[in-house]
């Protein structure tokens, strides 16, 4: 699985963004699917992620009720719609593709090439 990641860009405080994330190859839809995010000198976190068939998702508490991860699969695409953006949710964002389940960074064996979000207070 090869991914690409998109999106990325500079908003305000307050505003919203939509990161999206395509996958090529035919076995995307075995995958979990999932959102990490990294600034410099800080391990890559994890931010959210969703099951291959797209009914289960997890949030990170920073994120719960602003962000929501969704998926489609006919697109093999996974999107990460962002809300109420915060200045400490400045990162360089990732998606990544695992088989694990709850993915973690060390678990995901796929990973795109990453999006910066600079959020401006």
């Amino acid at each position: 699985v090869q991914l690409q990641a998109f999106g990325g860009g500079l908003v305000q405080a307050g505003g919203s963004l939509r990161l999206s994330c395509a996958a090529s190859g035919r076995s995307f839809i075995y995958y979990h699917m999932g959102w990490f995010r990294q600034v410099p000198g800080k391990e890559r976190e994890f931010v959210a992620a969703i099951s291959w068939s797209g009914g289960m998702t997890y949030y990170t508490d920073s994120v719960k009720g602003r962000f929501t991860i969704s998926r489609d699969n006919a697109k093999n695409t996974v999107y990460l719609q962002m809300i109420s953006l915060k200045s400490e949710d400045t990162a360089v964002y990732y998606c990544a593709a695992g088989r694990i389940s709850p993915m973690t960074a060390s678990n995901s064996e796929y990973w795109g090439q990453g999006t910066e979000l600079t959020v401006s207070s």
